[in-house]
Parts: C-alpha cells; structure tokens; sequence
C-alpha cells in the first residue's frame, strides 16, 4: 500500500522519534519535511475494524498529526467501553504487549469528539511520563490539535482510580475516574489548550484507544 521511499523513512526515523524530549525535537524539519513529501494517501489509514466515533474525515485529519513512526501502520482497536466495559483496569490490561503510541479518543454525553495521543500505552504510574509527542485535539467546534508547550513535562499519569493529561496550577488538561464515565477538562500549561469538552465536567458515551501496528 505504502511506497518503498515511505517505509524506509519511517524505518530510518523510528528510532529517532522513541524518546523525544525536547519542543525543538517535536517540531524539528526533518519531520516536518518528511511529512510534507508524504502522498496524500498515506494519511487515509487502514482501520483494522471500524471507528464508531470517528468518521472518514476525522480520522484523516488525525492522521496528519501523527508522530511519524505511526506512519504506514494500520490502526487496531486496542480498547473500546463498548467491547470491554467502562473500566480503567480493563484499560490497563488492554494495554499489556503494546509498544505503539496509542490514541484516545472520547464520545461524550453532549456528542462531543474529543481525546489525547499518548506517546507510550497507559500504565500505572508514580508520576507522570511519556514524551513530547504526546498532544491533546477536539472537534469542538472545529478540529484542533495541541502540541507540547515546553512549559513542564506533565504529559500523563495513570493510577488505579485515574488517568490525566497535562497539568500546571493544579488542573489538567484531560482526566478520567476509574470508572471512564466522569471526565473534566481544563485549560493546562502542559499543552496550552482550551477545555476540550463543552463542560468542564463531562460524563463519557464511549472511548476507543487505537494502536499502530
């Protein structure tokens, strides 16, 4: 499906892209280059099974904030509430062998579509981790990513009765219970970003998390 020239891009910058630590590294030009040389189809990805929160559209305009390590790879369903429950501890196990970036994506009460790229799979943590891929996006009202600040390294944090995004004075960006049905969004130094959801509180409908691979 992919031209040679793609994957061997993709291959050459893996590595590269598996500990990002810095702004400068995020946005560097060889990604951005290399993004840029892509075809258009390239960001059409192969969804191993249907989105039921996302449509044709959305997905594509996912695809092209992607890290570039994902590029070429097809999106599995790695955890969905509809197929595995409303539980952070069937999100963990979910979790267990993965290796790719994950992205979340949240339904909401309201019908909003919101959620987080996460640069490593969700685990339980004493602090916070991952990298500076990591990016929080809606479509409310209209499509919008929020990259990395540089102000803190707050990206994620995962215990057995919560999983956040982002941090600084106290609010996060994004945060789950343990029940993934009670969520509440802020605006965060870490990303920079609005409240994604339409309430600050919100009650979610689904979540998928999908891996590349």
């Amino acid at each position: 499906m992919f031209s040679r020239r793609v994957k061997d891009q993709e291959k050459r910058l893996s590595p590269k892209y598996t500990c990002i630590t810095t702004k400068e590294e995020v946005n560097c030009k060889q990604g951005t280059s290399i993004k840029s040389e892509l075809e258009p189809e390239t960001f059409k990805p192969n969804l191993r099974e249907a989105s039921d929160l996302l449509e044709a559209d959305q997905i594509e305009k996912l695809a092209r904030n992607l890290p570039p390590r994902t590029i070429g790879y097809p999106w599995t369903l790695a955890f969905g509430t509809s197929k595995h429950g409303m539980s952070i501890k069937s999100l963990y196990r979910a979790m267990q062998g993965q290796d790719t970036p994950v992205l979340m994506v949240i339904k909401d009460s309201d019908g909003q579509v919101f959620g987080a790229l996460a640069s490593e799979p969700f685990k339980v943590s004493d602090g916070f981790y991952g990298t500076g891929e990591t990016f929080l996006f809606t479509f409310n009202p209209e499509f919008e990513v929020f990259k990395w600040t540089g102000d803190n390294m707050f990206f994620m944090k995962g215990d057995m009765d919560s999983l956040s995004f982002g941090g600084g004075s106290g609010e996060f960006g994004l945060w789950l219970d343990g029940d993934l049905y009670h969520g509440r969004s802020h605006s965060c130094k870490t990303f920079g970003n609005p409240m994604l959801s339409k309430k600050e509180d919100f009650y979610v409908q689904d979540i998928e998390i999908w891996a590349f691979e």
